[in-house]
């Protein structure tokens, strides 16, 4: 069975940090409605299964110290949210990929360091919406020192 739910997992996690990067000092509200499509709820008003993973993802990236809130918006969203000094660095300092170095050297300065970073990767991943290429940026997030 493939585990579609990881792979959703990585999106939701891929997705909201890259929408607080973009947003980055300033405290935001995170809808869940933003970050998936048709999440829904039944008809008692009751979030569907892909709403509550989702809102579980946001739950789940505080916990693990990726993001601050301040408080919850029921299970709709997260509010005064922050990225935490541990994600701010992982996304905006350079990691380099081999294939990037190459292509770095004809970019100018500016534009080599930003496309150098995890966030620019996370951005690219989320376009291109390859399950692989999410993956691997979000495992890449995860496990970097």
């Amino acid at each position: 069975m493939a585990d579609i739910h990881i792979d959703e997992f990585y999106q939701d996690c891929l997705k909201t940090l890259v929408q607080l990067y973009n947003a980055f000092p300033r405290l935001t509200t995170v809808y869940v409605d933003d970050l998936i499509s048709n999440a829904g709820t039944d008809e008692f008003g009751i979030p569907n299964r892909r709403h509550k993973a989702c809102f579980d993802t946001l739950l789940w990236l505080a916990s693990e110290g990726y993001i601050r809130y301040q408080d919850n918006i029921r299970q709709d969203a997260l509010d005064q949210v922050v990225l935490t000094e541990k994600s701010f660095l992982r996304l905006s300092l350079p990691t380099f990929q081999p294939a990037l170095e190459e292509q770095a050297l004809n970019l100018p300065p500016l534009v080599a360091r930003k496309q150098s970073t995890l966030a620019w990767q996370c951005r690219e991943a989320l376009k291109d919406k390859g399950s692989d290429a999410i993956a691997a940026a979000a495992q890449k997030f995860f496990t970097a020192d």
